[in-house]
């Protein structure tokens, strides 16, 4: 089992930044990928980026330039860092934690991104 614990959401005007936190516990030597997934009201959830246990990343294309994934061992954490942030950011910011060997997916309870002037 994974337990995944997101943090960092708030409001902020549009160009402005925000870092989101995503602390893994549990059986986290079998995560392979951890990633950022968000769900807009009446819209599907989309990934936003993800990051291998070898460090490979990888965006969706809405933030590339603008997002970075980056991750802390040490620490067991994944983060977002969030850049020029745009209005049709706004979503809930899910963290998620993939486990190839059972086909499993853990998620976090969510954090809400609001982008608005």
């Amino acid at each position: 089992q994974v337990q995944l614990v997101e943090s960092g959401g708030g409001l902020v005007q549009p160009g402005g930044s925000l870092r989101l936190s995503c602390a893994a516990s549990g059986s986290i030597d079998s995560i392979n990928r951890m990633g950022w997934y968000r769900q807009a009201p009446g819209k599907q959830r989309e990934l936003v980026a993800t990051i291998t246990s070898a460090g490979t990343t990888n965006y969706a294309d809405s933030v590339k330039g603008r997002f970075t994934i980056s991750r802390d061992n040490a620490k067991n954490t994944v983060y977002l860092q969030m850049n020029s942030l745009k209005p049709e950011d706004t979503a809930v910011y899910l963290c998620n934690a993939a486990v190839w060997s059972t086909f499993r997916n853990y998620w976090g309870q969510g954090t809400q991104v609001t982008v608005s002037s």
